[in-house]
């Protein structure tokens, strides 16, 4: 019991420390796993476990303004591209990646109809019929905008076909970049009874044979051959891929292209006209940059040094 003594206001201040302390105490119990306790002879000690330190997303952030906009906001590289109505696909297309592209795509669509579309590709390959979801919707989407289409590294399987859907005179590859051409087996292992596996293999083989008319229908090659070339793994390179039909052109830097016409091919050589000067400069200045062209000295210069000029009596 409390002396009558006993002043109010240390009373108010020992029911506040109490309902504080209580309040910590069932804020300790309440914690997530990452917190420990231990029983010792003294009593119960606790502990919080500390986690590492991660950023927000691992994809890179850059700055963004979007039209009409009077401040520039962070956003993630994908969603700067998207506005940019560009898309890169390099993971293998599966359903859930597949839905992906096919909502970029209508997002892009939806924002615009009429303005082209830019997909790059750096794919090791997809499923057959998620692949085939994402290329019949590049098809009817081509009907109303341009489609360009470059192969970064490596199209494989219906990458390939994806790659090749572009608008006819937009397909085209870096000069280093591969194209395997193949069959798409089964998705996963298959189990029941023996009609249920013939089915499902009978299935397989027929869009098989749809993906092979198809290719037909984009290079130009009788689907007998493509059947032929099919039969093994069927790597092209990319100018092997404009000879087969696959693409249109390859991506050459300017001094290579110029090479390939015959002509001189070194620092000053830049695509545009014959006639190549570096920043417009007359005839009488030679040389390709600005910091190794030749000066002339000024005339009636008796000094050896490049100092100032020194009074002598």
């Amino acid at each position: 019991m409390l002396s009558p003594r006993f002043p109010v206001a240390a009373l108010c201040v020992l029911l506040s420390m109490t309902t504080w302390m209580s309040s910590r105490v069932e804020g300790f119990s309440a914690m997530p796993s990452t917190m420990h306790s231990r029983s010792m002879k003294s009593g119960t000690r606790l502990w919080v476990k500390r986690e590492p330190i991660r950023m927000p997303s691992q994809t890179p952030m850059v700055p963004y303004k979007a039209p009409g906009s009077d401040y520039t906001q962070f956003v993630d590289i994908n969603s700067a591209m998207y506005r940019d109505r560009t898309l890169m696909i390099s993971k293998f297309i599966d359903e859930n990646y597949a839905n992906e592209i096919i909502g970029i795509i209508l997002f892009m669509r939806r924002e615009n109809p009429r303005a082209p579309i830019s997909i790059y590709l750096n794919c090791p390959g997809a499923l057959l019929r998620p692949a085939l979801a994402v290329y019949d919707l590049l098809l009817q989407t081509r009907e109303n905008c341009e489609i360009d289409t470059v192969n970064l590294g490596l199209c494989s399987g219906m990458a390939s076909l994806l790659c090749s859907a572009g608008t006819k005179g937009q397909r085209r590859a870096m000069p280093n970049s591969r194209f395997l051409l193949q069959r798409i087996g089964l998705e996963g292992t298959f189990r029941g009874q023996a009609t249920d596996i013939a089915l499902e293999v009978k299935n397989v083989k027929k869009w098989n044979e749809r993906m092979e008319n198809e290719l037909s229908l984009l290079t130009g090659q009788p689907v007998d051959k493509i059947q032929q070339d099919l039969k093994r793994d069927f790597y092209l390179s990319s100018d092997e891929a404009v000879q087969y039909g696959l693409i249109d052109e390859v991506m050459l830097p300017a001094q290579r292209k110029r090479a390939a016409r015959g002509q001189a091919a070194d620092l000053g050589a830049f695509e545009g006209e014959e006639e190549q000067r570096y920043q417009n400069q007359p005839e009488a200045q030679q040389g390709g940059w600005g910091s190794q062209q030749q000066t002339q000295r000024p005339p009636n210069k008796k000094d050896d040094d490049d100092g100032p000029e020194i009074l002598k009596g």
